[in-house]
Formats: structure tokens, C-alpha cells, sequence
């Protein structure tokens, strides 16, 4: 089943698709033909997994119609800033545009199957209108009817509670998909949690560790840090003496209004109430919050260790996410943790690789 990644970022629905091959009870299997993807350093990781040859690094507007191959399946998520919740929700944003560019390729290729995946927000959207007009009696997917859900990617085994728009959208000529349903669905005391997710890597961190390794990746001829494997990515930062006297103050499960008055900052003595994940450390024994894309920094969520005094790690958030140990970064480390943040969690991809799939026997 032929398959074409759009706004591919670090890879993580190629790598949940091509991970469903692993299943021996069945003889379909995926393989990627196309990709496509804007930043260069995600479009240096993805090509460090799976190959230079069918990535299309650039603008998709740029990738012409013409090239655009032969396809079962497309799937994709569209950039999503602009009508996020942590965004300024500008409905004039330019990435909101682009799932016009998703539709471009769909209605090209003709597949018997697409996918999207966005933030929850997505269905509050213009964008999301405008889509559904698509696929209506004169619009240029007429031939596609949506199935459109919400899932918790911690219900599809992922240790992570990450509420996203899915949307399935199948050709007229294939029956409908079953509802997309986790194995761990309506069962939260049985989700996957932050122990068993990092059981395989060091709790401690030594904190003068804060530099990735000095390698470099060639990508079209100019050069970018990697590749790292997701285990040399468990790595610090350098924190000063008052945030560190803030991290140890604050236990499992609990967050800045747990500091001292001295530690507090004003703005923190003003307000009780509102951002309460800020500085707020994990629980061992429960999935973590969202991984985002600044996930190292404690004063943007609760992404403090369970136990140790520092934030999470690179690798964590990868492990978080589902990447394996041996999953290959490019890019500096701001911009392995965007990628991170911003990816489809490997696990949830396997799930709609299999959902799919299943339509297609």
C-alpha cells in the first residue's frame, strides 16, 4: 500500500505506518513513496530514517503536481499554530492555508484513504469548514466522505494525555472505517504511565551534561548537527541556583503554588489560580501532560522529572512520544525539541495504520 507523507515533520506517522508491518498476520504492507517537508532540520531527521530519495524538502506549494505520485494512502497534519489554543488563533494566519495544499494532493492522487491530524481546536475552525465543503456535491474532494473524531493518544497505549483531531477521510467506493478505538479506551487506570514509558533510561542526568555530541549530518550538501539517536539525546540544561531551589521545593504532582513565598515570583503571588502546570513536576505513576514543542522548559507546563530536579530531557519527550532509543535528530537542540513536540506519537500512528489497513483487505 503505497503511501505519501505530507508536513511529514521528524517522521513520527511514516514511523507508526511503517511499524504496522511488523504485524505477521497480515500480508499488506506500507511503503512510503513520497514525503514532503519545509524545515530543514525535521527534513534532515526524516531523511536520516528513511532516505533522501522520496522526501521533497521545500514549500509544498512548491512541489509540482506533476510529481506528486501514485497513492493508496495519504496522511498528514497540516501546520496548526494558527488556530491553536496556545497560538493567537489569526484565521488570516498563512499556515492555515495549507490544508488547501493537502487537498491538492488528494484530489491528484485519488487514494482509497487519507488521514489528518491536527490539534483538537482544529474542528472549531474555518479551516475545518472550508474542508467539509470540499467534499461536497461540487467540491474537489466529492468523491470523499469525513469521519472525524477526537482521540486521547493515551488510549492507544501512548504514556502522554494528547487530545487530537483525527480525521479519516475514505473514497465513496470504500465502506466506512470502524470508529477509531484504543485498547486502553474508557480504562485510565491502565494507561501507559511516565515509569513504565522511561524505564529505560537513567533517572540522573549529570548536570554538567548539556552539550549533544559533535556529529554532523550532510543534507543537500550543507550541513546540520546529528545524527543523535534518541539515547544521546538525554541530556540537561544549565539552570541558575534559584531554579534549582525552586525545582526541589516542588514534590511529584505538584506545581508553583507549592513554593515558598521567597521563591515565588510576584506574578506567582498574584495569581492562585489559572496556569497551575507551570513548573509543575510529572507523576511516576501517570501518563505525562502533552508534549509540546518547548517541553525542557518548566516555566512553560508541567514538565518537570518525577523525581530529579531538572526538567525533562530530549530524550524523554522522544520516549514520551513512543520513538524508539535508536530514532535518528538532526538540528540543534531547540529544534529537536520542536520536532518532538509537533509529531504524531508513533504509537497512535501504528493504531491508524492498522484502522486503515483493515479497510483496504
Amino acid at each position: 500500500m503505497r503511501l505519501v507523507d505530507l508536513f511529514a515533520g521528524c517522521g513520527g506517522l511514516t514511523r507508526g505506518f511503517l511499524d504496522a508491518n511488523r504485524d505477521l498476520d497480515t500480508t499488506f504492507t506500507f511503503e512510503v513513496v513520497a514525503s514532503v517537508e519545509l524545515d530543514r532540520a525535521a527534513a534532515a531527521t526524516y531523511a536520516a530514517n528513511y532516505g533522501r530519495e522520496h522526501l521533497f524538502h521545500g514549500r509544498i506549494e512548491d512541489w509540482p503536481t506533476s510529481s506528486i505520485p501514485a497513492a493508496d494512502i495519504v496522511v498528514g497534519g497540516p501546520p496548526c499554530q494558527g488556530f491553536s489554543n496556545l497560538g493567537r488563533r489569526d484565521p488570516l494566519d498563512y499556515r492555515n492555508r495549507l490544508w488547501r495544499e493537502y487537498v491538492r494532493v488528494v484530489e491528484t492522487v485519488q487514494p482509497s484513504y487519507f488521514v489528518i491530524e491536527n490539534v483538537a481546536a482544529f474542528f472549531k475552525s474555518p479551516q475545518w469548514a472550508l474542508l467539509q465543503l470540499a467534499t461536497g456535491p461540487d467540491g474537489p474532494l466529492r468523491n470523499y466522505e469525513l469521519q472525524p473524531y477526537i482521540l486521547n493518544a493515551a488510549e492507544f497505549g501512548v504514556p502522554q494525555l494528547r487530545k487530537r483531531a483525527v480525521v479519516l477521510g475514505r473514497h465513496t467506493s470504500r465502506d466506512p472505517l470502524p470508529e477509531p478505538r484504543g485498547r486502553f479506551a474508557a480504562q485510565p487506570e491502565s494507561f501507559a504511565t511516565v515509569r513504565q514509558a522511561l524505564a529505560g533510561l537513567p533517572a540522573s542526568v549529570d548536570p554538567g551534561h548539556i552539550d549533544l555530541p559533535d556529529e554532523i549530518f550532510d543534507f543537500d550538501g550543507r550541513s546540520v548537527p546529528g545524527a543523535f539517536k534518541t539515547a544521546q539525546l538525554h541530556v540537561t540544561r544549565h539552570f541558575q541556583p534559584l531554579s534549582l531551589e525552586r525545582f526541589a521545593a516542588i514534590p511529584e504532582g505538584g506545581n508553583r503554588t507549592d513554593l515558598p513565598w521567597e521563591l515565588q515570583t510576584s506574578g506567582w503571588r498574584k495569581h492562585k489560580t489559572g496556569s497551575l502546570d507551570v513548573m509543575g513536576r510529572l507523576h511516576w505513576g501517570k501518563p505525562s501532560v502533552t508534549i509540546r514543542t518547548e517541553f525542557v522548559k518548566p516555566e512553560k507546563g508541567r514538565y518537570l522529572h518525577p523525581s530529579e530536579n531538572r526538567p525533562l530531557t530530549l530524550a524523554e519527550g522522544a520516549i514520551l512520544q513512543t520513538f524508539p532509543l535508536d530514532y535518528q535528530w538532526c538540528g540543534a537542540k531547540v529544534s529537536i525539541a520542536r520536532q518532538i513536540g509537533n509529531a504524531v506519537p508513533v504509537e497512535l500512528g501504528t493504531a491508524l495504520a492498522r484502522l486503515v489497513r483493515g479497510g483496504m483487505t
